[in-house]
């Protein structure tokens, strides 16, 4: 007799290939075997091997999210349950970019990231999960349209930083707030186009912006600008409007440079023929 469904063994996820049953034993993630130290020469026999690796993983990502349209990453804790306020915040949110435009990038999990993808499928959007490879089994969410599994954390904040127009982040953990920062860092240091980052619910978030402004500000380690590169709000209305001022100040930013860029090899031309 068949076995009942629910007595399936467990499913893990390596990369993108899945496993079931003993094949599932392995307790160690390939972040963690990549980063672990290692003998003095055993580096030769392995790590070489994994670039080859990290470059595939980069061209599939590269390859699944080329013709993306503009997109907004949602961030959020994984253990935000169904019947949270942040998650019917987040499924509305989702919902409201969705209907603006926008294809919906999150973690591919439950909790927040879950309610970003159901809000863009219930809004007829487009909803990507961006999943990763770890020691616990997590899986893609059922509301995924174009769903990846990452081994390496680094490629895929790569993939949601190249491909977002916008972060919004939710209460989360250390998950989001890796995320946060490393937003923050690369818009600060000039790194990335500057985007929107917006920490949702101001309650969650007072904790942290009262640090930096008051540590991290006051005692130099941050300009007075890079305050400015959160916004806080509570208000799903107010989040769209940023995210869509924003797209509207670098599209006439865009046309600005365009304009001055004609200009300029219209006057080399003319001093040319001269």
């Amino acid at each position: 007799m068949a076995p009942e469904r629910n007595s399936r063994p467990p499913i893990r996820h390596r990369g993108p290939v899945i496993m079931r049953g003993e094949r599932t034993a392995e307790d160690t993630t390939t972040d963690q075997r990549l980063l672990d130290q290692r003998g003095p020469a055993d580096w030769v026999h392995n790590d070489p091997w994994r670039v080859m690796r990290i470059q595939a993983e980069f061209v599939e990502g590269f390859g699944a999210l080329a013709e993306v349209p503009n997109a907004v990453s949602i961030f959020g804790s994984a253990r935000t349950h169904r019947d949270s306020p942040d998650y019917e915040q987040a499924r509305r949110l989702a919902a409201k970019l969705a209907e603006a435009g926008y294809a919906v990038i999150s973690g591919g999990g439950p909790g927040i990231m879950e309610a970003a993808n159901k809000g863009a499928c219930d809004a007829s959007g487009y909803s990507i999960g961006l999943g990763i490879e770890l020691p616990f089994e997590q899986g893609l969410n059922e509301w995924v349209d174009l769903g990846i599994n990452f081994r390496y954390f680094f490629v895929r904040k790569t993939m949601f930083v190249k491909y977002s127009q916008a972060f919004v982040c939710f209460p989360g953990g250390f998950g989001t707030l890796d995320e946060l920062f490393e937003a923050l860092t690369l818009v600060q240091t000039g790194k990335i186009t500057r985007f929107p980052i917006i920490l949702f619910g101001s309650q969650f978030w007072s904790g942290l912006t009262s640090w930096i402004e008051n540590s991290l500000l006051e005692s130099g380690k941050i300009a007075p600008a890079d305050v400015g590169l959160l916004h806080v709000t509570d208000s799903v209305e107010d989040a769209v409007q940023v995210i869509l001022d924003a797209e509207t100040t670098r599209h006439r930013r865009a046309a600005e440079q365009a304009a001055q860029l004609a200009a300029q090899q219209a006057s080399e031309k003319a001093t040319e023929l001269w």
